[in-house]
């Protein structure tokens, strides 16, 4: 087997795989710098909560639409999201609960209400294809919405960069001169909702957050500079999905799972030898002496 047999026939041969691609490295731009903003402000777990907050939502556009209607159900998914975050926020500002704990008793009630949903309508291969994704069945429509999502996402950070980098290392200071916080706190909520809808229609509900949040992971052990985290993380989430597909194509993998596995290894594989890894901390370089 040639280099062009492995790593790009695939892909020349077949539009689906092209597509996939596109995909992968339309989530990789979106979701790895919000994946990094997710870790600087302690909220990992919030975005897992989220990616599964939106399948009741999912499985309701599944049953107006009568299928597997990925526009129908990344709408939704963007409604029931975003519904799950206001009123997270709401209940933790007026009962004595925190934010997590509010996210976490929301994620687990719309986890329970999606499945339930789908079971009552659909079958279990419908069922595995909203937990899972069918990254591999993504249509021309599907692609156009995860590219246009990570576009605003890029788009807003761009505007929003400041306030929110200063939100995430000095909200106390942010508040002081005006800053607005709750306004860009909420537009970060917003974009953290749009990219999970977005991996949703390709990873499922279950491995939405993947993209997201292990390349952010890589990022952080290889740099400590934000706007090289935010390279770095989408480097990553690209190079997976890439690295993912060429694997599943040959190894007859579920396409999904193959692909948040790759960041997995990476993340791995970064743990040993970034500059803040094992391997430089128990095998440190010898000093020159003069």
């Amino acid at each position: 087997m040639t280099a062009y047999d492995l790593l790009f026939a695939p892909f020349a041969d077949y539009g689906f795989m092209r597509r996939a691609l596109v995909a992968c490295l339309c989530l990789g731009l979106g979701s790895g710098p919000i994946g990094v903003f997710l870790m600087l402000r302690r909220m990992s777990l919030v975005g897992d909560a989220m990616s599964h907050a939106v399948l009741p939502g999912a499985a309701i556009g599944y049953l107006v639409a009568g299928s597997l209607s990925l526009t129908a159900m990344g709408l939704g998914g963007l409604v029931a999201g975003l519904s799950v975050a206001v009123l997270s926020g709401m209940v933790s500002r007026v009962t004595s609960l925190q934010e997590d704990a509010s996210f976490a008793s929301f994620y687990l009630s719309s986890l329970a209400l999606g499945v339930l949903i789908v079971s009552l309508r659909g079958s279990n291969i419908d069922l595995l294809h909203v937990l899972f994704g069918t990254i591999l069945a993504i249509d021309s429509p599907a692609l156009y919405e995860i590219g246009a999502i990570s576009t605003v996402t890029l788009a807003v950070l761009a505007i929003i960069y400041r306030p929110l980098v200063a939100e995430c290392f000095d909200p106390g200071f942010l508040r002081a001169i005006g800053g607005r916080g709750p306004i860009y706190h909420f537009l970060f909520l917003l974009l953290v909702v749009l990219n999970l809808v977005a991996s949703f229609q390709a990873l499922g509900t279950l491995m939405a957050v993947g993209l997201m949040m292990l390349p952010s992971a890589i990022a952080q052990l290889w740099s400590r500079k934000l706007p090289s985290m935010m390279a770095i993380a989408a480097a990553s989430a690209t190079a997976a999905g890439y690295l993912g597909l060429v694997a599943s194509y040959h190894l007859e993998l579920a396409s999904g799972p193959t692909i948040i596995m790759t960041a997995a290894l990476i993340y791995g594989l970064s743990i040993f030898l970034a500059p803040s890894g094992l391997a430089r901390r128990y095998f440190p370089r010898p000093h020159l002496k003069g």
